[in-house]
């Protein structure tokens, strides 16, 4: 009787191990996906014991890939990417050119092929969404310029491995491996031209068709009032329009789900799509990683351990070290560069799905996923003692090196106000931390009521942007005293904080008072602890965003009705 039931022998063996070992790794303050890859290794044909069916384990991760990417589709925002355009793009691009190369030379070096190598490099040159997402949002910076710049920076990194999954097909003939896609008498570029035909075809039927229709679908089914066939459609959206996009337009699961995702984002109800699908893409998400960890061979890491410490050296080395430099380069503060460095010191999803599609192309030898699999283990487990390195490294790095206090001081024209800056904004003036969609109302209601203020902000896009109107604004983190100290705080009415980042708020609040005793500082919370002690720190005013939403609320119901005309 077992033998018929080999489904329900995987899904158990496979939630209920990543259940106990994800429990385990959390306790000790390990990403959960360690736990998740660690139970794939128990029920993996190379250990002992229970091994899982691999043919249906391979199957529920092809739905996992969908629900993972429909995910990342549903948080997909252009305005997000563009706004830290100018850093993300550029730096995703480079850092990928430079970590692809330093694992294709370190493969060729050990006699792998080129397309092989290709991979592997390509492979280590991606970081997880999944892992990214959920340190920042542990760390409270997932709203900051810093969250902004890193997750932006990964969505380049998603975008082009897209990209890579739908051209590795039609060019794996002609790196070595066997391309399902040339038929005989075909050129590998003219498979190639139609393969970028069809995703085009693809691309535009989503976007002119698909961003209208499917919205308007999901706005149908709302109105039944129906939870579950709400769910559903979200569900049969994601899995639908991914089969379809694989077998009308002969494209990867993977970029149909990110496009369907991407246009339910346009429906109003885009949030609760999120919410609704999140518990099925997580049960799902868990299986993938199960699945991905029943690939890799333990015995890799006794066998060719100086091929392990490469990758691992590549991942958590090479990539933060060009990461970092950078950042630096285009002039963005050293907490910022070390931040983002350390949110891609890991590997993971992408990776995952790319060394499969190689080796089922032929390209990729059985080592190499392990090696990429043992890679990913191990920068995942080490990622959360990064993040707790990056202040007593900054504060290391600016007591000892020449260089990093050159690069910190060096003249920086959007770090200080113009001297041509009227002398209104110099006293007198509000101080307003944060230029995010908070910010913007606070700065358009200063400006209609003709009160000068001076901003302080992060984002050199976002500051530079402001310059051109004539505005006054400053670049940096206010945590840092110069950086008030160039808006002119120790002549300013008001300090007001609209920035989510409150990691730099007890900085800039002594700063403040220092320099300023007789300020008032106003501020916004996510919490109601978090007020309390932000007015024991010596806040004015602190404006709790649901609480002022319910106050907002009831003074509308409670204000007399309009006469009627």
């Amino acid at each position: 009787m077992h033998g018929h039931l080999t489904l329900i022998n995987t899904i158990a063996a496979g939630l209920g191990l990543a259940l106990i070992f994800g429990f385990l790794c959390a306790k000790v303050r390990l990403p959960a996906l360690v736990g998740y890859l660690l139970a794939g290794v128990i029920i993996g044909p190379y250990t002992p014991g229970f091994v899982a069916d691999a043919a249906i384990a391979a199957q529920l991760a092809e739905i996992g890939v969908m629900l993972l990417m429909f995910g990342v589709g549903l948080h997909f925002s252009l305005d997000d990417l563009l706004s830290v355009r100018k850093i993300a793009l550029p730096g995703a691009v480079v850092q990928m050119v430079v970590a692809t190369l330093m694992g294709y030379g370190l493969a060729r070096w050990w006699g792998w092929g080129h397309g092989a190598a290709l991979v592997l490099g390509i492979s280590l040159s991606v970081a997880s969404t999944v892992v990214l997402l959920r340190a920042l949002e542990g760390l409270g910076l997932l709203g900051s310029i810093t969250g902004r710049i890193a997750v932006g920076w990964l969505v380049v990194e998603d975008l082009a491995m897209v990209l890579v999954l739908v051209l590795l097909p039609p060019l794996a003939g002609f790196l070595g491996g066997a391309s399902p896609d040339v038929a005989a008498g075909e050129t590998v570029w003219g498979t190639l031209g139609m393969t970028l035909l069809r995703v085009g075809a693809f691309v535009a039927v989503m976007l002119l068709i698909g961003r209208k229709f499917f919205p308007w679908v999901l706005w149908q089914v709302t109105h039944t009032g129906s939870r579950e066939l709400f769910t559903l459609c979200v569900v049969a959206a994601a899995v639908g329009i991914a089969f379809a996009s694989a077998e009308l337009f002969g494209v990867s699961f993977a970029l149909g789900a990110f496009f369907a995702g991407m246009v339910l984002r346009e429906s109003e109800f885009s949030h609760r799509a999120a919410q609704e699908s999140l518990p099925l893409r997580d049960a799902f998400a868990v299986l993938f990683f199960v699945s991905v960890g029943m690939l890799f061979d333990p015995s890799v890491i006794v066998n060719q351990p100086f091929h392990v410490l490469g990758v691992v050296a590549i991942i958590l080395v090479g990539k933060s070290l060009a990461a970092a430099a950078l950042v630096l380069a285009l002039r963005y503060p050293l907490n910022t560069a070390l931040t983002v460095s350390a949110s891609l010191a890991q590997i993971g999803e992408f990776s995952f799905i790319l060394v499969g599609l190689g080796a089922k192309l032929g390209l990729m030898p059985d080592v190499g996923q392990s090696l990429v699999l043992a890679g990913a283990l191990i920068s995942i487990a080490l990622n959360p003692l990064l993040f707790k390195a990056i202040e007593p490294l900054q504060a290391l790095l600016r007591e000892h090196s020449p260089l990093v206090r050159r690069l910190e001081a060096r003249d920086d024209p959007l770090a200080e106000l113009p001297r041509s800056t009227e002398a209104k904004y110099l006293s007198r003036q509000v101080v307003l931390v944060g230029y995010g969609r908070v910010g913007r109302r606070i700065a358009a209601a200063l400006k209609a009521a003709g009160q000068p203020f001076v901003v302080a902000e992060q984002n050199r896009e976002i500051v530079e942007a402001l310059r051109e109107q004539g505005m006054a604004a400053v670049v940096g983190n206010a945590g840092e005293p110069e950086v008030l100290i160039q808006a002119h705080i120790a002549n300013a009415r008001m300090l007001v904080v609209a920035t989510q980042d409150t990691l730099s708020l007890p900085q800039m609040i002594d700063t403040a008072r220092t320099l300023n005793p007789g300020i008032r500082i106003v501020v916004r919370s996510h919490n109601e602890d978090e007020a309390e002690r932000l007015m024991s720190a010596g806040v004015d005013t602190v404006f709790l965003g649901e609480a002022e939403i319910a106050q907002a609320m009831a003074r509308h119901v409670l204000a007399p009705p309009a006469p009627a005309t």
